[in-house]
């Protein structure tokens, strides 16, 4: 699976660190945004990329498009909070969706690369970060 960072701005996470006892319960709201909009751009490119160039004809169901999605926001050991875009397992095929993202995205033989993810990362970063400071603004004025 693809692994994505982004770096926060010094002047946001300024603003974050003066919220106090509040940081906890803004964290997950302000990713979750930032997460949505990663998750649907992501979604746009992999429905582009499904069965599209195949030299027989597409067998998709749909399974791997439904079956992506954003995690809920979780502390991990160092105390940073993360969210995930990614996809839910089990299919109902038996296989592993994650198996099946990455062959679109990498390729094998015989099957040329179809990447979705990368290029997801890189069209999504500023409007995940506007979406992301838009979110925080808000839930700072509510303080």
């Amino acid at each position: 699976m693809a692994k994505a960072a982004f770096k926060m701005p010094d002047e946001f996470l300024l603003k974050l660190s003066r919220l106090g006892e509040k940081t906890d319960e803004i964290i997950p709201l302000v990713l979750k945004a930032g997460g949505e909009v990663v998750e649907e751009k992501v979604k746009s490119n992999l429905q582009s990329v499904i069965g599209k160039g195949t030299q027989e004809e597409s067998r998709s169901t749909g399974e791997l498009v439904s079956a992506l999605g954003v995690s809920s926001a979780r502390q991990d050991k160092d105390g940073n909070f993360n969210v995930k875009v990614g996809f839910s397992e089990p299919r109902g095929d038996g296989k592993s969706n994650a198996m099946i993202a990455g062959v679109l995205e990498y390729g094998k033989h015989g099957q040329p690369p179809k990447p979705f993810l990368k290029p997801a990362k890189s069209a999504s970063k500023k409007a995940c970060v506007d979406a992301m400071v838009t979110t925080f603004e808000k839930e700072v004025e509510k303080i």
